[in-house]
């Protein structure tokens, strides 16, 4: 069995364009054709957020490894970059005269800032899924322990997950009548998101253990495309200030579809070991390697943008703005990826980024050899595993 997905990480560039386009057309000006069909790419965030539960199942399903070493890697992964792009926001507001988000910059900087609504964006404003994040890495070694050794709670549990999007975006109804309050709790709430990541850590390990049926990678890719072009007639029917609208679900209805996506990715990789050159090939794996970056520094340029430059005229111009604020935050996102992401990752890893990871095991395997390890009557010395 392959032990990396390129696929999956390929993924992770479209993702991220998703989320670029869409702040671009809602910021700086629609593009005919491509800025209705971007104009709800906030959807990508749903995607990293299915991503990461399904990735985090496949690389540690079956691998000892103790609560503070993932941890540990988890940091060294987000963080660095995190504060970086907080300074960088913090600095242009400040070079082009906006007010400056300091006590909602100091609680992003330990991840919390998305459990209140006045807190919310942080610093840097695309940081908040960053929050949503870390709490997901709370939760991930109690749930991969729980849900490991028990398969027969798997499909379950990813159709409770997967019914519990729709089911949230309904309960707008019920929510007071204030699009901002509204937006928060369903939108932002890290609890609200729990199950997206709930649902990809299932499929992660349901692919690993290859307990699901084949899933044809066109047909999961139309299905996703098929989802955003219906977005385009809802929008034209309800406004984003309604419940009913497609604002808050589009993204909290498709994570079943991202989801059939990445076990088509996940299984085509592990057959063919590499897929379509769009997704697995060498370039779509380095901008994918990019993508983190790219999501926290392209809004501040856009921002930057605006404030200096302002919208630019229809048509033509915002079409070139849209190609050089893209162009030029990628460009940026890779620099920051060779020189500040990776290097800052390596030192906060220490030893364990140059260890190769023991193979994975079954959870029943693992268990054995801990018995086998510990002598009867004497305590294990060896710190608390979570698999």
């Amino acid at each position: 069995m392959p032990t990396r997905l390129p696929s999956l990480t390929g993924l992770r560039f479209w993702a991220a364009l998703l989320v670029v386009l869409y702040h671009l057309a809602r910021k700086v000006g629609e593009v005919p054709l491509l800025g209705p069909l971007a104009w709800y790419g906030r959807s990508g965030v749903t995607f990293f957020f299915v991503l990461s539960g399904f990735v985090l199942a496949w690389t540690y399903d079956g691998v000892p490894t103790t609560v503070r070493r993932f941890a540990r890697r988890r940091f060294a992964r987000i963080w660095p970059l995190h504060a970086l792009s907080t300074a960088l926001s913090l600095g242009a507001d400040a070079l082009t005269g906006a007010a400056l988000p300091l006590a909602a910059a100091l609680w992003s900087l330990p991840l919390v800032h998305p459990w209140a609504r006045e807190t919310v964006f942080g610093g840097n404003p695309a940081s908040w899924s960053l929050g949503a994040e870390a709490w997901f890495y709370l939760l991930f070694p109690f749930l991969l322990r729980a849900l490991a050794p028990r398969r027969r709670l798997w499909a379950p549990l990813a159709a409770v997950a997967a019914a519990l999007g729709p089911a949230l975006w309904a309960a707008g109804a019920l929510l007071p009548d204030d699009p901002a309050v509204r937006g928060w709790l369903l939108d932002y709430l890290p609890l609200t998101r729990t199950p997206q990541f709930v649902l990809g850590v299932v499929t992660g390990l349901a692919v690993r253990h290859g307990r699901l049926p084949r899933v044809p990678l066109a047909a999961a890719t139309t299905a996703v495309a098929g989802w955003h072009l219906l977005l385009v007639p809802w929008h034209a029917a309800a406004a984003d200030s309604v419940w009913w609208g497609p604002y808050s679900a589009s993204q909290l209805v498709p994570a079943p579809l991202f989801a059939a996506l990445l076990v088509a990715a996940a299984q085509r990789d592990r057959a063919t070991s590499g897929g379509p050159r769009l997704l697995a090939g060498r370039t779509a794996v380095r901008l994918g390697e990019w993508s983190y970056a790219w999501y926290l520094v392209h809004e501040i340029g856009i921002r930057c943008w605006l404030r200096v430059a302002g919208r630019p005229e229809p048509g033509a111009a915002t079409a070139a703005v849209w190609l050089l604020l893209a162009g030029a935050s990628l460009l940026a996102a890779g620099a920051l990826y060779r020189w500040v992401e990776r290097p800052c990752e390596r030192a906060l890893r220490g030893r364990a980024a140059h260890t190769t990871a023991p193979p994975p095991l079954h959870p029943a395997r693992v268990v054995r050899q801990r018995r086998r390890a510990v002598t009867p009557g004497q305590p294990s010395s060896e710190p608390s595993r979570f698999t």
